[in-house]
């Protein structure tokens, strides 16, 4: 059929593979030939009914690996240069949203469901055809008849949680879908309507509620888990049930979804206009979630941020647990990243993948000091100035679409690196920053950042067009000199879909909607600032400023900063834009470089820390406006699918 929905919808689910291990989707897919079997006997136990699951786990896709110059950042945050001006990342800034179907991103792949190639994954494609997969398990529960009960909710959890789940990730991108929650037959017609966002997100809240109450928190802890002892990281549990459940409130409580698509939100106020109702019940899940975490009931906690080398990430000696981990590891044997705070992630059987794409557009491409083509990820200084001061102050606030100084912030514009956020020296690459660690050879002249306008790193075309670098996903070492990058290194990079600091923003979210910076939910004893201040103390930051607590908005505005800094280059900014009506509004449509001159000698940086240096002529300059209206506030469908039926209407303006 030429229609990719009906396809997958209706004749989606044919062959019922068995698999021959529970240790890995790998492992299933690597099924004996003769194992395709009835359907009776695909459901008749857990071993059987397991395997039929295991391939949902496999369709995950991987954001960072997916191509060999992946793009994921849409939002105001990143800037390509121009060789990847038909990457999504900029064909976001030009409204071109229609291109999410033909740049090679993790929205849209094609490929098998049962491929373990990387770049065979998508979401649009694969959760039409997960969903008809977890409806015919669903169906066919009550066929298992060999296995425990436990066994039986593990089945039914997984299930209901993927249904969810993959409804929930078509949502942010394209609105109200419809909800497919019945086994459609192939010869069925098909006529089911586009929900809004809120029934959608009711059916969705639904499953997952379901498949919490179904899971274990841990499987290692479970008689079926045994068999896979200390391999049961990535499968579904109860913590990513509530931790998804929360979210899916929270995204049907933001603005976008009370309100619908308008301009003008960050000026007559509907920005701040959340639905209470549902972000108390985001907040009661959220709640449900850390009271299991803080009481030491999870096997989850923050990441430790403690550094002796905070710009090569090289974590102090008595740290039981490493920030950097959560994105990347090198020289622990391909270790899969994630360190104790990631909650959901997909499989990432092709480490070394890492090595083929991801591991070299973060750097400068002048002279081929990082390999690759003259694409590079790089940060706009708005993204960068979010990142704060060391005291907790934000360096500018936002007053009638500008950027205005923070007179309490203590920034000081000749010193602009000095007392920063600590994360900012985790995360950015900036003027004199060392980047080169080993004897520079022909590179000499590249050892030390030059990041300073007319600087040998701001060629527009092979460096930084903006000022920085990023180094939180991936580090300064993957280059030439360094080889990080080399299979010696065993360089593994992985971008978790949830991390347990993300449920800390959400919870504070979700209770400011309500309650503002004292607001909390009836099962956690944590408010909505003492949670966004859980997240500084981590990495030392200082707490939110009594002026910021004290106003609803002014607080809600520093939540989302701390999002904007504490999730950077991790794909979220663009859905948060859009969630809180801000894509269409200035300065959040702008993209901006940082200038400045130096006053330092190139000596200077030898000898000492290059937060220390002084600078002239600081400013900020635009690179560009995206110009956006309503319709920008939601992905097209495609074409051919929107004619399949009339039910399945288009998105507005498209």
């Amino acid at each position: 059929m030429k229609n990719k929905i009906k396809t997958l919808l209706l004749t989606g689910c044919v062959s019922l593979a068995l698999g021959t291990s529970l240790s890995s989707c790998q492992d299933y897919l690597d099924k004996e030939p003769d194992s395709t079997v009835s359907a009776d006997d695909a459901f008749a136990n857990f071993r059987n009914f397991q395997g039929f699951v295991e391939e949902i786990y496999n369709c995950i896709p991987d954001k960072e690996k997916c191509n060999y110059c992946p793009s994921w950042n849409w939002g105001d945050d990143e800037i390509f240069n121009p060789e990847a001006d038909n990457r999504m990342t900029h064909q976001v800034d030009l409204g071109n949203f229609r291109a999410w179907e033909s740049t090679g991103n993790w929205l849209k792949r094609d490929g098998a469901s049962t491929s373990t190639n990387k770049f065979d994954h998508g979401i649009w494609n694969h959760a039409w055809y997960c969903i008809r997969k977890c409806n015919l398990g669903l169906q066919n529960i009550d066929k298992f008849v060999t296995g425990s009960a436990e066994e039986k909710k593990l089945i039914e959890g997984q299930l209901y949680f993927f249904r969810a789940w993959w409804h929930e990730e078509m949502m942010q991108y394209f609105g109200g879908m419809p909800y497919v929650d019945t086994y459609l037959d192939a010869n069925a017609e098909l006529n089911l309507p586009r929900l809004s966002y809120q029934e959608c997100a009711d059916k969705a809240a639904a499953d997952f509620r379901k498949a919490a109450d179904l899971l274990p928190i841990n499987w290692d802890k479970t008689s079926a888990g045994a068999a896979t002892q200390g391999k049961n990281d990535l499968r579904i549990n109860k913590i990513m049930a509530l931790g998804y459940l929360g979210k899916t409130y929270l995204w049907a409580a933001s603005p976008l979804m009370k309100n619908g698509a308008q301009t003008g939100a960050s000026k007559n106020g509907k920005t701040y206009d959340y639905d209470q109702e549902y972000a108390k019940k985001a907040a009661e899940a959220f709640g449900e979630l850390l009271s299991l975490v803080e009481a030491g009931q999870t096997q989850y906690a923050l990441a430790e941020f403690k550094y002796k080398d905070i710009y090569n990430h090289e974590k102090s000696d008595d740290a039981n647990s490493c920030f950097s981990d959560i994105f990347y590891t090198k020289k622990q044997n391909w270790k899969m990243p994630g360190s104790v705070e990631a909650i959901f992630r997909g499989p990432s059987p092709d480490f070394n993948g890492s090595n083929w794409n991801t591991s070299k557009v973060f750097g400068p491409k002048v002279q081929k000091v990082v390999a690759h083509d003259n694409v590079i990820h790089q940060p706009t200084a708005n993204l960068v100035e979010a990142y704060g001061m060391a005291n907790g102050e934000p360096i500018y606030l936002v007053e009638n679409g500008q950027y205005v100084l923070n007179p309490k912030s203590g920034f000081d514009p000749k010193h602009p690196f000095k007392n920063r956020d600590p994360r900012f020296y985790h995360d950015i690459v900036f003027d004199g920053f060392k980047y080169l660690n080993g004897s520079p050879g022909q590179y000499a002249d590249l050892q030390y950042c030059q990041l300073y306008t007319g600087g040998n790193m701001r060629p527009i075309e092979n460096a930084s067009r903006t000022g920085y670098f990023i180094q939180k996903l991936v580090p300064h070492t993957c280059n030439e000199v360094d080889k990080d990058y080399d299979w010696g290194a065993a360089f593994h990079c992985y971008l978790p879909y949830m991390r347990l600091a993300d449920i800390y923003l959400m919870y504070a979210e979700a209770c400011a909607a309500f309650g503002g910076a004292t607001g909390k939910s009836s099962n956690f004893g944590k408010t909505a600032e003492d949670a966004i201040n859980t997240l500084r103390d981590r990495c030392g930051a200082g707490h939110v400023a009594p002026e910021f607590v004290a106003d609803n908005h002014k607080f809600m505005d520093e939540v989302r900063r701390e999002r904007e800094v504490e999730l950077s280059f991790e794909g979220f900014r663009f859905c948060d834009l859009q969630r809180w009506l801000l894509l269409t509004e200035a300065p959040y449509n702008q993209k901006f470089s940082q200038e400045f001159d130096r006053v330092e000698s190139a000596d200077f940086y030898k000898n000492h820390d290059p937060k220390d240096a002084e600078v002239a002529n600081y400013r900020r300059e635009l690179i560009l406006t995206r110009n956006f209206n309503t319709k920008h506030y939601w992905f097209p469908l495609p074409i051919k699918e929107t004619q399949l039926y009339p039910e399945f209407k288009q998105n507005p303006g498209w």
